[in-house]
């Protein structure tokens, strides 16, 4: 009688536990899914090594805010905008320092809120780039426009799998920079753990169809949400490497990312 009690008070200790740890499971598999119904703000720092022959480095702070917004009972809006903040060291040769904001590019996804009958999830909509860079060498001085499209499927197993791309084409801009057609292509894959853990790899692939030259970090990745206070977070950690990159690099770099994340209640 008194080990049947003990394993009753052991039981509802536990609760919470079991109840924080498939919160935190909910929220990473949320995390894989760019369109999911969940308001986050990612702080995502990127370090590229190597760059140009003075072996310049590169450091980004993408400030990536993504807001759903339910249009009615079959639609969501999906507004995911990266503004960048970057501080360069000789990245375009023996060019000094600089540091202030890049290029900000916001895009706006239509997602069907059921998956379809074979469990894809899909969205599209328009993507653009706002020429909001403080310095010449930090962004391309044009304002570009351009379709957005979203494929991915999660499994029961834990498995999360897809691809986004985009094209951008300039509209509009500094008549003495170059023309903006470039295509984004972003196949990823993300394999959920206990405890809200994630391990992910992706290719943030890019061709400018102007310079016909191709630039593809791979990215390795593992994360863990956790709860900070009252604040639910995503910690993750990664490396970065360039099978193929423009120009004179860069070679490799590190990723590391504090996601805030507001979930409904």
């Amino acid at each position: 009688m008194r080990i049947a009690k003990w394993l009753w008070l052991l039981a509802i200790l536990a609760s919470p536990l079991a109840r924080a740890q498939d919160n935190a499971d909910e929220l990473a598999k949320q995390l894989s899914n760019p369109v999911a119904s969940l308001v986050s703000v990612p702080f995502q720092y990127n370090a590229d090594f190597s760059i140009g022959p003075e072996d310049g480095v590169k450091h980004t702070l993408n400030i990536q805010p993504v807001i759903p917004h339910s249009l009615n009972e079959q639609w969501n809006l999906v507004t995911r905008v990266i503004v960048p903040v970057i501080q360069q060291d000789d990245v375009l040769g023996n060019s000094g320092s600089q540091f202030g904001l890049g290029d900000t590019t916001p895009t706006f996804f239509f997602s069907p809120k059921a998956p379809t009958a074979g469990g894809w999830i899909l969205a599209a909509g328009p993507v653009f780039l706002l020429p909001t860079a403080t310095d010449d060498r930090l962004g391309g001085e044009k304002w570009g426009i351009g379709p957005s499209v979203l494929a991915l499927k999660q499994t029961h197993g834990g498995w999360t799998y897809g691809v986004l791309a985009n094209h951008l084409w300039s509209v509009a801009g500094a008549d003495d920079r170059a023309d903006v057609s470039s295509t984004f292509l972003q196949p990823f894959l993300a394999k959920g753990l206990s405890g809200g853990r994630t391990i992910s790899l992706n290719a943030e692939s890019s061709y400018d169809w102007k310079s016909e030259h191709w630039n593809v970090p791979l990215n390795l990745g593992y994360s863990k949400v956790t709860r900070w206070g009252q604040q639910m977070v995503s910690l993750q950690g990664g490396v970065r490497w360039y099978p193929t990159a423009f120009g004179d690099g860069p070679d490799s770099g590190v990723r590391f990312t504090l996601t805030l994340l507001y979930p409904k209640h």
